[in-house]
């Protein structure tokens, strides 16, 4: 990295400048599946969220935030409690200097810490710089669903990706 990137925990205070550097995945890409940017209070009711059963993290750059990780539910009910979905997005300006391999390392090290047991990620094809990011951090690749998102007029393949945290919860 050419810069010094500090990671540090998300805070509701810091949705304004995750969503800029979101809304542009939303408005402009089929990487987000929403077709509309969220407003800044719903931005930070998702990371007030986040942050009560998983983690958001935010990297810095000379005091401001150049990209974000998070953990997420996989799915709701009980069973996949010790499976985590996650998330990277980083500024474009920012890219390819180290920062989302910086972000996903920690997150995948608090979230391991945290018990859970299994990360997946789902990455819209085609996006090799994405795939070859979760690769660099142990991710294997599980398969593709087809056709699963359409947004911009026409539809939109998500192949899908797992890493291994730990091998067993902690003990209930």
């Amino acid at each position: 990295m050419n810069e010094l990137i500090r990671i540090r925990p998300a805070t509701e205070a810091d949705a304004a400048s995750l969503l800029a550097i979101y809304r542009p995945f939303v408005e402009a890409s089929a990487i987000s599946f929403e077709t509309v940017a969220p407003s800044t209070e719903e931005f930070a009711a998702r990371v007030r969220k986040a942050l009560a059963g998983w983690h958001w993290l935010v990297a810095e750059a000379e005091g401001q935030c150049v990209g974000y990780a998070y953990g997420s539910s996989h799915r709701e009910r009980a069973a996949y409690r010790w499976s985590v979905e996650v998330s990277a997005y980083v500024d474009p300006r920012q890219q390819r200097k180290g920062v989302g391999r910086a972000l996903y390392v920690t997150l995948l090290h608090e979230l391991a810490q945290a018990g859970f047991c299994n990360a997946y990620a789902g990455i819209t094809q085609p996006n090799p710089a994405s795939v070859a990011l979760h690769r660099s951090v142990g991710f294997e690749y599980l398969g593709t669903f087809e056709a699963v998102g359409h947004k911009f007029g026409k539809w939109h393949d998500v192949a899908w990706f797992q890493r291994r945290l730990r091998a067993t919860p902690p003990s209930a």
